[in-house]
C-alpha cells in the first residue's frame, strides 16, 4: 500500500524559522571572487522562496533582489538539448557519448579529470560538461542564447534581462573555461570555435533573475515535465526524471554526496551564491545567499535547504 504524502506544516513560519538560523552562517563562507564582478556582492543578503505547483508561493529575505544565475543556468541549458533529444533522432546518442553522467568528485573547473579521461567531462552540471551542451545546442538551436533566455521567461512567467557588468567580467576572466574548451578541442570533443562556445557559455551565466522566478522555473522537474503555470509540456516525464536525477548526483559539484545525505532533493547551485531545488509533485525551490562554502556553494544556503527539508519532511531519500 503506498505511503501518502505528508501533510506540510505552515510554510511561511517555517521560512520564516529557517532563515533565522540559516542567515547568519553566510559569514563563515566568502563570496567568489575569481570573477571580479560578484566579489562586490553583499555577504548579508539572504532569500528563500517555495512555490507549489499551485503556484502559492512562500517567500522570506530579499526573494525579488535579482542575482546573475551562473551554474545555476546549466539545468536550463541541458534541458534544451534534451528537448533536442526527444525532436531529432541520434541527438541523444551525439549528447551523451561526448559528456557522462557521474559525479566528478573533483571542483567545477577542475582539468586533471579532463586531461586523464580524454577530453569527456563526467556531467553537465560541471563547466567542461556545460560547454559540451553548448556545443550541441549551437548545431541545433538557431540562437541558442535567445532560446536559452526565451526558455527561463517562459518558466519564470516574466521577462529576464542580461546583467551585462557581469557578462564583462565573466568574458574577462574566462582563462580557465578557455583552457577546458581548448583541451577538448584537442580530443575532438568540441565541434565549433571556442569563442563561439564560451560566448553562449557566458551568456547563459549572466542572466539575472530573483530567488522568486528561479524557484517558479523549477517547478515543472517537479511536475513530470509540464510548466504548470500553463500547462505547456517542457520535457516528457522520463527526461524530466533524468535531468533531476543529474541534479542529484552532480548538482553541488564535488559536495554532491554531502547533499544527498543533509538535504536529500535534486539540488543546482551556482557561484553567485543561489541554489534551485526539486520537490516532486510538491514545489520547486531556491535558496539565494552570495557566500560561498569550500565546494564552491551557497553556504548558508545548504543550511537553509536541511533545515526546510528536514521540518517538512520532504527529502526523497
Amino acid at each position: 500500500m503506498p505511503v501518502p504524502e505528508p501533510s506540510l506544516p505552515d510554510l511561511d513560519r517555517v521560512l520564516e524559522e529557517v532563515a533565522e538560523i540559516a542567515r547568519p552562517h553566510a559569514f563563515e563562507g566568502e563570496v567568489a571572487d575569481y570573477i571580479p564582478a560578484l566579489a562586490t556582492a553583499d555577504a548579508d543578503r539572504f532569500g528563500m522562496a517555495a512555490v507549489d505547483l499551485d503556484g502559492t508561493e512562500h517567500v522570506t529575505g530579499e526573494v525579488d533582489e535579482p542575482f546573475p544565475i551562473q551554474s545555476i543556468s546549466k539545468v536550463f541549458s541541458l534541458v534544451l538539448a534534451m528537448q533536442k533529444v526527444d525532436q531529432a533522432e541520434g541527438v541523444a546518442n551525439e549528447l551523451w557519448s561526448r559528456v557522462g553522467r557521474e559525479p566528478s568528485g573533483d571542483p567545477f573547473n577542475s582539468l586533471v579529470q579532463l586531461e586523464r579521461e580524454s577530453g569527456v567531462p563526467r556531467n553537465p552540471m560541471i563547466n567542461a560538461g556545460a560547454l559540451i551542451v553548448d556545443d550541441v545546442l549551437l548545431d541545433h538551436c538557431d540562437d541558442a542564447k535567445q532560446a536559452t533566455l526565451d526558455l527561463l521567461e517562459l518558466l519564470a512567467g516574466e521577462p529576464l534581462e542580461l546583467n551585462e557588468g557581469v557578462l564583462r567580467s565573466e568574458q574577462g576572466a574566462a582563462h580557465r573555461n578557455r583552457a577546458m574548451a581548448n583541451l577538448m578541442a584537442s580530443f575532438g570533443n568540441l565541434t565549433h570555435e571556442v569563442d563561439e562556445v564560451l560566448d553562449d557559455y557566458t551568456h547563459a551565466c549572466a542572466i539575472s533573475m530573483t530567488t522568486r522566478q528561479l524557484a517558479r522555473a523549477t517547478r515543472f522537474l517537479g511536475n513530470g515535465g509540464v510548466e504548470p503555470r500553463t500547462g505547456e509540456r517542457i520535457l516528457s516525464p522520463a527526461l524530466a526524471k533524468r535531468a533531476a536525477a543529474i541534479m542529484f548526483t552532480c548538482g553541488t559539484y564535488d559536495a554532491a554526496g554531502e547533499f544527498a545525505f543533509q538535504v536529500g532533493l535534486p539540488c543546482k547551485s551556482g557561484v553567485a551564491g543561489g541554489i534551485i531545488g526539486v520537490v516532486p509533485r510538491r514545489m520547486g525551490l531556491c535558496v539565494w545567499s552570495p557566500p560561498l562554502d569550500v565546494a564552491g556553494n551557497s553556504l548558508a544556503g545548504r543550511i537553509a535547504l536541511h533545515e526546510f527539508v528536514s521540518r517538512c519532511d520532504l527529502s526523497i531519500v
